[in-house]
């Protein structure tokens, strides 16, 4: 169990690419989170089935606003993303400080976290693992993000694609 507000260490000095670094799933496997009001920016994706559109452009200016305001964790990055509807997706990225010019938002509540590695398209699979999971240990589902922790050709380039699934829980 982490203190509140806290997530798992990550080591993001190891980046072969130039962009994300490779992940480890260790420290995220079958966790407890807990937040009391952590500060999370929100940006907005336009999806179709889904699937992102214009994750990239949405990704590449959200994360330049963090930068420009000095607002990103020293300790690694965080990004919580609700796909749930089938033409917008939602991602709240974890920040140190407001971010000017988004939306910026609180969250409290304690979850869960199951790691996965594969396909984007096992989503659905993830989604069903996660609350057979929630349910398993007695609590009660409230909602279901995914922290995808490396970007597709990053993905590509490390030979894994880990995901981390993040259960909102009563």
């Amino acid at each position: 169990m982490y203190k509140v507000n806290e997530l798992p260490k990550m080591n993001t000095d190891n980046s072969e690419t130039g962009c994300c670094p490779k992940f480890n799933p260790e420290p995220w496997k079958d966790e407890k989170l807990e937040f009391d009001d952590k500060l999370f920016v929100k940006a907005k994706t336009t999806n179709f089935l889904h699937v992102p559109l214009n994750m990239g452009s949405v990704m590449t200016k959200v994360m330049g606003a963090i930068q420009n305001s000095k607002s990103e964790l020293n300790d690694g990055y965080f990004m919580l993303s609700d796909d749930s509807s089938l033409w917008r997706g939602e991602h709240y990225i974890a920040v140190s400080k407001e971010v000017p010019d988004y939306t910026n938002l609180r969250l409290s509540g304690k979850f869960l976290t199951r790691t996965f590695e594969g396909p984007y398209n096992n989503a659905g699979r993830w989604r069903k693992e996660m609350k057979n999971y929630v349910s398993s240990k007695g609590k009660n589902l409230r909602k279901i993000y995914f922290f995808y922790t490396t970007c597709p050709k990053c993905a590509k380039h490390y030979g894994e694609n880990h995901v981390v699934g993040v259960a909102e829980v009563d």
